[in-house]
């Protein structure tokens, strides 16, 4: 079961993306939610469709992607028929996005103040005068050592830390219901990782402010998030509130994946790589279920469409005929 008051809810969306090589069916049949003040991870391995779904959400596909159906409400706003110009008001005042690689993502020939000043001039009525000053206080923010001579640095200049640091301040300078974090620890040694993550969810909380947290790391989606959504080459295919879904996964993608993460607990004898790959997404013939030829425990109904949704418990959600 969803959020009972969701910020954003996805229903039914679909994505294509038109290559030389044929059709990808990058997206089927999404649906979701974000309650206020939540913060929900997506997780998945790599080509799961995670970053593709928010791209789409906040409409920023690629020329050869195309939303091929399906609704994302946000705020009483259907995304996937609003205009360029109400897409473009809304990302960087209502919702923002910190991008996987900082220093790809950041003009790296401007000044990360004059950066910051940019989103404020283009979504506030922030004075010219005061411009200066509020970026500055976004650099504070987000715990920038000496903000006011940062101000004047070029991404070049930083170290990667302070790079996504300064990305979290542009995506947070306008203070948005809600923020999308696209694997905002990679590349990051592991106690920049934990300050990074530490910093988005205390802002989160103290802004009562959604987040989304896009990770193919289920031991970081475990310590920071509320829920979990489940992706499998374009397939929602769980959704749990987190403890609930690492005591008792249902779908046997979820249990796979869960198996693959290493714990303190756990040996390292134990972990079991998933089987297969997954599918080629330009096929025609594509099964109800994606995860179908990887799987121990299909049957001649996994072929059979519509994929069910069988509820699995309170909050609890699997879209799988034999759940576990």
């Amino acid at each position: 079961m969803d959020s009972p008051v969701p910020l954003l809810s996805v229903e039914s969306l679909g994505v294509e993306f038109r290559t030389r090589g044929g059709t990808v069916h990058a997206l089927e049949d999404v649906s979701f939610t974000v309650g206020k003040g939540e913060t929900v991870g997506v997780v998945g391995e790599s080509g799961s469709g995670k970053s593709v779904l928010f791209y789409a959400v906040l409409g920023i596909l690629d020329a050869a992607g195309r939303i091929t159906g399906g609704r994302a409400v946000f705020g009483g706003l259907d995304l996937v028929r609003a205009s360029a110009s109400e897409l473009e008001e809304i990302r960087g005042r209502e919702a923002a996005m910190i991008f996987q690689n900082p220093r790809v993502a950041l003009n790296p020939i401007r000044k990360v103040g004059h950066q910051i000043e940019d989103v404020l001039a283009r979504h506030t009525s922030t004075p010219s005068a005061e411009l200066r000053r509020r970026a500055v206080e976004a650099l504070a923010a987000v715990r920038i050592p000496d903000p006011e001579r940062r101000y004047h640095a070029y991404p070049f200049e930083l170290s990667g830390g302070l790079c996504q640091r300064i990305m979290i301040a542009i995506a947070l300078a306008c203070s948005p219901s809600l923020l999308v974090a696209d694997e905002p620890t990679t590349g990051l040694d592991v106690t920049t990782q934990a300050a990074v993550m530490d910093l988005i969810g205390e802002l989160a909380r103290k802004r009562n402010m959604a987040s989304v947290l896009i990770t193919h790391d289920l031991g970081l989606a475990a310590e920071h998030c509320d829920r979990i959504v489940v992706m499998h080459a374009g397939h929602v295919v769980e959704v749990a509130p987190t403890a609930e879904l690492f005591a008792r996964p249902r779908h046997p993608y979820t249990a796979r994946l869960i198996a693959t993460t290493p714990h303190a607990v756990a040996d390292l004898r134990s972990l079991a790589a998933i089987p297969g790959s997954l599918p080629d997404l330009r096929r025609g013939d594509l099964p109800a279920c994606r995860f179908l030829d990887r799987c121990d425990r299909s049957e001649a109904a996994c072929l059979q469409r519509p994929l069910p949704r069988v509820s699995a418990g309170p909050a609890h959600a699997v879209a799988c005929r034999r759940p576990l």
